[in-house]
């Protein structure tokens, strides 16, 4: 009963935390209200996490395991490439969109030269597998004869992340810019289908496309 409670007063703190840090950064965060979210006091934050800053990684961790955990769920070799591709990137914008914490907590970690992450065990156990699935997704398609060959999945991966990520991190000064709601809900459909037909086009091969594009046109 007492290491269940224990975790549970851990699994509240961190809940908290990653909370606050979503919304205030590691500079603004304050232990008191994460104590206070939490119900619980500064010296257990203290004697679970060490200090505001291991606080912070572990935080930062959660959000990473989370992230890929749910990528992972989504069991992309049960999948035809062309259809796995479009469910990570359709999962990738979604994700964004129903936990709006990760991007600012990724933001915060960037802010500081994500020195919080530098030895990682979490960090580096759950980005392996991540970019492997992308490596063999890759594989798969080029050998099916729907994807061109030579992708780097890494920087397919950085990609796919960077077309939701910029557009909802500078929504705000976009919907100046742009003079437009980039936040209804046509405006989110319409990006992930560009996010979608971005990716396709880069990936897939012109014989793909053309396939792709006629069925379309006799749906």
């Amino acid at each position: 009963m007492k290491h269940r409670d224990a975790e549970a007063t851990r699994e509240r703190i961190l809940s908290a935390a990653r909370e606050e840090f979503a919304v205030l950064g590691l500079g603004g965060a304050r232990i008191d209200k994460i104590a206070e979210t939490a119900d619980a006091n500064k010296q257990m934050i203290y004697h679970y996490f060490g200090s505001k800053e291991l606080l912070f990684t572990a935080a930062l961790e959660a959000e990473y395991a989370q992230f890929r955990a749910a990528e992972a769920a989504l069991e992309l070799d049960r999948l035809e490439p062309v259809e796995a591709l479009k469910a990570l990137v359709t999962f990738t914008w979604r994700y964004y969109l129903e936990f709006p914490g990760f991007v600012p907590m990724v933001n915060s970690a960037n802010l500081h030269k994500a020195r919080h992450l530098v030895g990682s065990k979490v960090i580096r156990e759950t980005s392996g597998p991540f970019i492997a699935r992308m490596a063999k997704l890759l594989a798969r398609g080029a050998a099916a004869g729907v994807f061109r060959s030579g992708i780097d999945p890494v920087q397919l991966q950085i990609t796919i992340a960077g077309l939701g990520y910029h557009y909802l991190t500078n929504r705000f000064t976009g919907a100046i810019v742009y003079e437009r709601d980039l936040m209804s809900p046509k405006a989110l459909r319409d990006r992930l289908a560009f996010n979608l037909d971005t990716v396709l086009r880069l990936v897939c091969t012109p014989k793909t496309l053309a396939r792709m594009e006629h069925l379309e046109c006799t749906a």
